[in-house]
């Protein structure tokens, strides 16, 4: 990428980005119509740019043909109104570097790959991973590190080497470590044309004020509106305001994850009416106790549901 590219690409990932859901019908089959009304709804919103078959969207459960017609739908649906990150990742490194060589990639901005899971690499095996990753993907690449899924932590050192390594190819990081000091530590130390993102809602208005570019958000497929405008006024350099309206979501956040990812906001969406609330399995819907409580915190907020 040239110095342009990067600047403009840089653009594309900062703000909000919103993890999308995979909305299910009662028979487990893709409900293509909710999706677009998702879609619809946020760029209605002001959501700054999606992102597709992510972890949120329970990829691991969709075949490699409704991966690829969800990609379509949304792409057709943005068209070029939004910026479109898509998630391609995996365990098998091979697979993932055939995939980014050979796949469509019309309409996508970039690739967000996570660290491989269950396999637990070291951090050489996570770094040669990426630099596969690099060599292959013709799209810039954002890492993603969540060690609560993958079973093993990136840590800030590999994560700065492959960033000082790649520059014309890894361009972010989507941190979901829960570490602040490892964070911390990657925004003070990386190279200029390096962003971090924020990989959790909680901690996207503190790791703003710390250097992030943004949060790529899970409420925000139900919330695009307020936790964009929280995001902008963060990165504005209003922390009161950013912090009023981070404060007013302090519970959701809890309730959204207590059950599983995207359980809670599946849940959320579907009693402010854009889907049914299904998961596939392994995945089950969150429990009574935790969808009252959820009624409880959206009639605080004047939600209409």
């Amino acid at each position: 990428m040239t110095a342009t590219t990067k600047k403009q690409m840089n653009t594309k990932i900062t703000g909000m980005g919103v993890a999308l859901v995979t909305p299910f019908k009662d028979d487990e089959s893709v409900d293509y119509e909710a999706l677009t009304r998702l879609v619809d709804y946020q760029i209605k919103s002001g959501t700054d740019y999606l992102v597709v078959l992510g972890t949120t969207a329970e990829t691991p459960t969709l075949t490699a043909q409704e991966q690829d017609e969800i990609t379509k739908l949304v792409v057709n649906r943005v068209n070029n109104r939004l910026p479109i990150v898509l998630g391609v990742g995996g365990n098998n490194t091979r697979a993932v570097t055939e995939r980014l060589q050979n796949g469509n990639f019309n309409g996508i901005d970039a690739i967000l790959s996570s660290v491989p899971y269950y396999n637990k690499p070291s951090q050489e095996g996570i770094y040669q991973h990426y630099r596969a990753i690099a060599q292959a993907s013709k799209l810039p690449v954002i890492l993603y590190n969540v060690p609560g899924r993958t079973g093993v932590n990136m840590t800030a050192e590999t994560t700065l080497r492959l960033a000082a390594e790649f520059p014309e190819k890894i361009v972010a990081i989507k941190e979901a470590s829960g570490n602040l000091n490892q964070m911390n530590d990657i925004i003070k130390n990386k190279p200029k044309h390096f962003q971090v993102i924020s990989g959790d809602d909680s901690f996207a208005f503190p790791l703003i004020t710390m250097g992030a570019v943004g949060v790529i958000s899970v409420i925000g497929n139900a919330f695009p509106a307020e936790f964009s405008k929280m995001v902008r006024l963060a990165l504005n350099g209003d922390y009161a305001g950013a912090r009023e309206i981070h404060l007013r979501f302090t519970e959701l956040f809890d309730l959204l994850f207590v059950d599983g990812n995207p359980a809670g906001v599946k849940c959320m969406l579907s009693m402010m009416g854009f889907m049914e609330n299904k998961l596939r399995l392994p995945l089950v819907p969150t429990r009574i106790t935790t969808k009252d409580k959820m009624k409880d915190v959206l009639d605080k907020l004047n939600v209409k549901y």
